[in-house]
């Protein structure tokens, strides 16, 4: 599969699993929407591991640089 998450793009989706993690386990968030946003986390920090995001692919977007997306 092609890449279609840029770099700016991926930094907000650690930044964003990072958050969502540490409300959840430093018990700010707790309960059905500490878990759901644990999965949102989860779901967030794998894409940007992988550079790929389903939802994009569905919709045909694209936040790589052109040229850029391809696997390394």
């Amino acid at each position: 599969m092609k890449r279609n998450i840029g770099e700016i793009d991926r930094s907000a989706r650690l930044i964003a699993a990072l958050l969502f993690g540490a409300l959840y386990f430093g018990g700010i968030i707790t309960g059905t929407v500490g878990v759901i946003f644990l999965i949102l986390g989860i779901t967030l920090f794998l894409s940007a591991l992988a550079g790929i995001c389903p939802l994009y692919s569905l919709l045909g977007i694209s936040t790589c640089s052109l040229g850029r997306n391809e696997k390394p």
